[in-house]
């Protein structure tokens, strides 16, 4: 690979702005309100990848949001990489913790940052990490250096659970053929420390409903003497977790994998300062499992958390309510061989059964997937790191993430290949949260790595 570096400064400035533009549509694939802007950006996805030189590109329609998918065969004897990316975003809620809008991309120096990061929803999960794949692609075929076939894959829902994706891929088998799967929906240990993700946590993600009396009560006239759901919602979460931080549920760590100590061991070689951990969090503790460190509790251990809770009055003032219904959404993430539909079943079991008599429980499932742990041996891992290497000059160290992609398992099971996960963000980019933001300095590198895997991969694959 020729010039890459000199390619990408050349057209830096133009790289940023195609990226800036994609950040300014609001692809909440979550909320249907936004659902022409969600259309909207797959036809700009479109776009881009016929400007970088597929030779086909096309709007593939689905029950839910749309699939671009793209490609660029430049000789059916040569292998097939094909690249997986959403362009869908998570909403931007809270909007008051922004210090900027959050589709409204800025360009700020930062610590960690001092060439600039750029703020916006999206700007690292996943439009600037899968854009780097759209301009990793433009270099090649506008240097006539593209080694292999490709293909792209590019979904809208995977903030929803890729429900569609799963048909999609099932229903095209022959479509997205490929050798290898090429993912950045992931990061680094740090922006000078290149790693691998290797293993993934599976997902279940649920949504309870706490009835009691069939109305809103004043808190005066019944309170003590009624079930107050919210109350009740409060005590059946905590006692989810033990003294240790051991989830409670019957069943829930039946197959769970022990890794050994010598696996913990090479873990425990990856940098990582628990006090700058805990300075860039504003915490003066962590937080955990019992018995595992902040990397293991994060990565290798599945959990249980709430990510909302509410009921009742919450609005300015006050209003002595005891409310007829509570409710609360919870994620657990899983880790290989825990199967996410029986992780679900055994918390709607239990959580039903814990409920006291004065109220009803309701579980409805929302969505989830399996883990993925793929091998170091392959030739695609060989191929990233090797990549890696001559970009950072360092070699990759393979890291297991406590992210979730859940088609990940599923492209294996229909597809037949290995998933490589070359992900360039960083644990502070603040994806799902206010603030997200992708370091200019690692969005240019993504696109000068990408294209030494192609390189790589081809000739180990001779």
């Amino acid at each position: 690979m020729k010039n890459i570096s000199f390619y990408v400064d050349q057209h830096k400035d133009r790289f940023l702005e195609e990226l800036i533009d994609l950040l300014k549509i609001p692809s909440i694939s979550a909320d249907s309100a936004y659902k022409k802007d969600v259309l909207h950006t797959a036809e700009v996805v479109k776009t881009r990848l016929e400007e970088a030189g597929c030779d086909h590109v096309e709007i593939c329609e689905t029950a839910g949001y749309p699939i671009v998918y793209g490609e660029k065969i430049i000789d059916k004897d040569l292998p097939t990489v094909l690249v997986y990316g959403h362009y869908d975003v998570q909403p931007p809620d809270p909007l008051n913790l922004w210090n900027s809008p959050p589709f409204e991309p800025v360009i700020k120096k930062t610590e960690l940052h001092p060439e600039g990061a750029i703020f916006a929803r999206g700007a690292c999960d996943d439009k600037g990490q899968m854009y780097m794949h759209v301009k990793a692609l433009e270099f090649m075929t506008k240097t006539n250096q593209l080694p292999c076939n490709v293909k792209f894959m590019i979904e809208g829902e995977e903030e929803v659970g890729s429900s569609n994706l799963a048909i999609f891929v099932k229903e095209n088998q022959e479509k997205l053929k490929n050798d290898v799967i090429l993912i950045s929906d992931t990061g680094m240990i740090a922006k000078d420390v290149p790693s691998i993700t290797t293993g993934l946590r599976g997902l279940s993600y649920v949504e309870v409903e706490v009835t009691g009396p069939n109305r809103d009560l004043h808190s005066g006239l019944y309170g003590g003497a009624v079930a107050n759901p919210i109350n009740i919602l409060a005590k059946m979460i905590a006692s989810l977790h033990d003294e240790n931080n051991h989830i409670t549920i019957p069943g829930f760590y039946d197959k769970v994998e022990e890794l050994s100590k010598e696996e913990r061991d090479e873990m425990a070689k990856a940098p990582f300062s628990l006090e700058a951990y805990k300075k860039s969090l504003d915490i003066d503790a962590v937080y955990g499992e019992a018995g595992y460190t902040t990397n293991e509790r994060n990565s290798i251990r599945p959990t249980l958390d709430v990510n909302g809770i509410w009921g009742g009055y919450t609005g300015e003032g006050a209003k002595t309510v005891i409310a007829s219904k509570a409710y609360a959404k919870i994620s657990m993430r899983l880790v290989p061989h825990q199967d996410w539909e029986n992780i679900t079943q055994l918390f709607k079991t239990h959580f039903e059964s814990i409920a006291p008599k004065g109220v009803k429980v309701e579980v409805k499932p929302h969505h989830g997937g399996q883990g993925y742990v793929t091998p170091i041996d392959s030739i695609g891992y060989q191929a990233a790191s090797k990549a890696y290497f001559d970009s950072f000059g360092k070699t990759p160290i393979p890291q297991r993430s406590g992210g979730s992609i859940p088609i990940v398992s599923l492209f294996e099971q229909e597809l037949k290949s290995k998933t490589i996960l070359m992900g360039f963000g960083l644990d502070s980019d603040a994806i799902h949260s206010p603030n997200e933001h992708f370091g200019l300095f690692n969005y240019f590198k993504g696109i000068e790595t990408i294209p030494l895997f192609y390189k790589y991969f081809t000739e180990l694959s001779k």
